[in-house]
């Protein structure tokens, strides 16, 4: 069977946690599709990238990220509504990759001073810490003091 049974009985975190997963799930997939699915990807008319000679390949890259971003969004949403089980490991996992993908954004791997960021660097900075917020709530009990 593709679908399990739900295992939202066992889950014992905030509810809103989850359906946060699920809000964060919908997030990956509209990307996704655009990547897929715009001429250019997005690349060029969000990203403001220069494709100089690699049009083909940026463009490429850009559906191919698409595409895991649709697989990965559309895993979130079976997490948030019927797995809720694992929806602090699914933050714990988003956190990691919001946390790399904002030091690589804007330190480590960074464009160079005075050059346009594509719109996912600044969400990537303002998720961390949001995402910080729903794991936390998603590992309290409920019901638990403190």
């Amino acid at each position: 069977m593709l679908l399990p049974p739900s295992t939202n009985a066992a889950y014992r975190g905030a509810p809103i946690a989850a359906w946060f997963v699920v809000l964060l799930g919908i997030g990956w997939i509209v990307p996704g599709m655009i990547h897929m699915f715009l001429p250019d990807g997005g690349a060029g008319v969000i990203a403001g990238i220069d494709f100089g000679a690699q049009a083909r390949t940026i463009i490429a890259i850009f559906a191919w990220a698409g595409a895991t971003q649709f697989a990965h969004g559309t895993l979130m949403v079976a997490v948030g509504l019927r797995y809720r089980p694992l929806v602090p490991l699914v933050l714990a996992i988003s956190l990691v990759e919001r946390g790399l993908l904002s030091i690589f954004g804007w330190v480590w791997k960074a464009p160079p001073p005075g050059a346009h960021h594509p719109p996912e660097h600044y969400g990537s900075l303002v998720l961390v810490p949001v995402i910080g917020l729903f794991l936390w709530l998603s590992l309290r009990q409920q019901g638990a003091k403190g």
